[in-house]
């Protein structure tokens, strides 16, 4: 973060609130030149500090209105066993993010489905068989009180 200054921090803050916004928009809002504005972004992309740039849609619009989180604990850890597993669940197209976590269980899967009437499927189909999966305590979201929020910069 040190090699951010204003401007940059400035450019990032409005690029996560809309990725959208033209160069020409960005430029009058922190100040620069359009052509001053367009290095710097090709610089943030290209240092890494922006990684990608994408549309955010309304889960409940394409069937996936149902959020729910699942701890996991598998039956021993081992490597191989977070090998498999990892590589298993990336293939999941239901599952948002999925974290390795120290605690009281191994993986923190967040997953969109269409509603909870095909939950027991999807945990049947998707999670259980998983390689290594020995127990799962799932919790469904009744409310985005802050979803998709912005990194502080």
């Amino acid at each position: 973060m040190s090699d951010l200054d204003q401007i940059d921090r400035s450019l990032l803050r409005l690029l996560q609130e809309d990725g959208r916004r033209t160069t020409l928009d960005l430029a009058g809002r922190v100040g620069l030149s359009p052509t001053g504005t367009s290095q710097r972004v090709k610089r943030l992309f290209r240092d890494g500090f922006i990684t990608a740039v994408r549309a955010v849609l309304d889960p409940r619009k394409v069937g996936r209105g149902t959020l729910v989180f699942i701890e996991v604990r598998l039956d021993h850890t081992a490597p191989h066993v977070f090998d498999r597993f990892a590589e298993a669940v990336a293939k999941a197209p239901e599952v948002l993010e999925c974290h390795m976590v120290v605690g009281g269980f191994d993986y923190l899967v967040k997953a969109r489905i269409a509603d909870m009437a095909v939950f027991q499927d999807f945990l049947q189909r998707v999670i259980l068989p998983l390689p290594g999966v020995r127990e799962t305590h799932t919790f469904a979201s009744i409310a985005d009180v802050k979803p998709n929020a912005l990194l502080p910069v």
